[in-house]
């Protein structure tokens, strides 16, 4: 056995690199005939039903209303009530010609039963399942005494899609459906404070990547990696180490400092036509694609700059000081890379 590891040691890299020397350029030039063919022939969603956790705000709620104005069914799911409600209603004077509301917990295996169970029970089919529901974390590990406080992160972004996936997949595979999961560019990116989060979004994709080889054709799956969009996370709403919702915008601050927040209308409609002309993969914003690349061929680097901006204090002793958030305070960069819905927020923790 050492052998054969060895002699592979010495055959893989020179055999990876003629392969890809002598396979790669026309894959990518049919990748790129095979997008320009997308963007002009694209699933038609109307009538087909869509199931969306975690639609009361953010990303979910704005997936809803695009999934709305091009004529699907809703199933909107969330532990808010009333506010599902709000968004219902207004997926209605959109254009739905059906939506319902289910208030459900997904980090509850029963709720997530439930949630597909009511949803197939009303309109007898389930066409796409949108994984989204989610909630983030901002401590040190070290900062927290009990660690068992941060494992609503996992139960939520992982589990819960693990859990709504395992009760879809009869009916997604009935109607040769579609799984679209937001995993999250954090998957890659090591930023500080944020790492039981992080490691939530990077089993994601990995879980996704591996169902895309189960399933093959017969269920497709777009796993989406945005970067900082506005949301309530980047409102500043947090898993603290103490294991409650807080909201804390010096914490938002420290993490987003002078990332450009991506409008959430505008990356719910480019989720939503990358899913329907079959993308595997979605980044938004675009430019974040880069910072994968960053990541695979100089981890070191980008491992300095998350030190430098994120953990860095500069001009006085308080943990908030980072050199990120001190050159967004003084420049008042927030007002051109922010937009104005999370400069000031008066969002409630519920």
């Amino acid at each position: 056995m050492d052998l054969i590891n060895g002699v592979l040691n010495l055959v893989a890299p020179p055999f990876t690199f003629f392969t890809m020397l002598l396979f790669l350029p026309p894959w990518i030039f049919f990748k790129f005939c095979l997008g320009i063919l997308r963007s002009v022939i694209s699933e038609n969603i109307s009538g087909k039903v869509v199931l969306i956790t975690g639609a009361s705000s953010g990303i979910g709620e704005h997936l809803a209303y695009e999934y709305a104005s091009r004529g699907a069914c809703l199933a909107l799911c969330a532990r808010r009530e009333s506010r599902l409600r709000e968004v219902a209603d207004r997926c209605r004077h959109i254009g739905s010609p059906d939506v319902i509301v289910i208030r459900a917990d997904v980090s509850h295996a029963h709720d997530c039963k439930r949630i597909v169970d009511e949803t197939v029970n009303h309109f007898n089919r389930l066409d796409h399942l949108v994984n989204n529901a989610g909630i983030s974390q901002v401590c040190m590990l070290e900062e927290a005494d009990d660690i068992t406080n941060l494992r609503p992160v996992m139960d939520i972004n992982f589990w819960g899609s693990v859990y709504t996936t395992k009760f879809a997949v009869p009916h997604l595979r009935n109607s040769c459906g579609r799984i679209i999961v937001l995993s999250s560019s954090a998957s890659w990116i090591p930023l500080p404070r944020m790492s039981i989060y992080n490691a939530s979004k990077a089993a994601l994709a990995q879980f996704y990547d591996t169902l895309r080889v189960e399933f093959g054709s017969d269920i497709k799956i777009t796993v989406v990696t945005p970067g900082f969009i506005e949301s309530e996370l980047t409102q500043g709403k947090f898993l603290s180490h103490e294991g409650k919702l807080v909201v804390d915008y010096d914490a938002r601050d420290m993490q987003v400092n002078l990332s450009p927040v991506m409008k959430v209308e505008r990356c719910a409609r480019s989720i939503v036509k990358g899913a329907l002309r079959g993308e595997r993969y979605v980044t938004e914003p675009g430019w974040m694609k880069m910072s994968y690349v960053w990541k695979v061929l100089w981890p070191e680097a980008m491992e300095l700059v998350n030190r430098l901006m994120c953990m860095t204090t500069v001009g006085g002793d308080s943990r908030d000081d980072t050199f990120g958030k001190k050159v967004l305070d003084i420049s008042g960069a927030q007002n051109i890379l922010y937009p104005q819905s999370i400069q000031s927020s008066e969002m409630k923790v519920d």
